[in-house]
């Protein structure tokens, strides 16, 4: 198991909006490149991408929650 970390601080989002579903589900799996999550620096929305093949395990982030530069954001069982 590895950790996906933060690039840059901000508030982290799960989905694109409100209403729309989550880029992606604890237990989804990812390849490198997609999209995971977002950032939003100064009404700025910074795309997080997946940076290695896996199945997400964890989200250790709430919608919404603050994050800092090099936090640990999500937990991927690497393929």
């Amino acid at each position: 198991m590895s950790t996906m970390n933060a690039q840059l601080p901000g508030v982290f989002y799960r989905r694109p909006s409100p209403e729309q579903d989550p880029f992606i589900e604890e237990g989804g799996t990812v390849e490198p490149g997609q999209l995971v999550a977002l950032i939003e620096v100064m009404k700025t929305f910074n795309e997080v991408k997946a940076d290695r093949s896996g199945t997400i395990s964890k989200f250790l982030l709430n919608e919404g929650d603050e994050v800092e530069a090099g936090q640990g954001i999500v937990e991927v069982d690497e393929a």
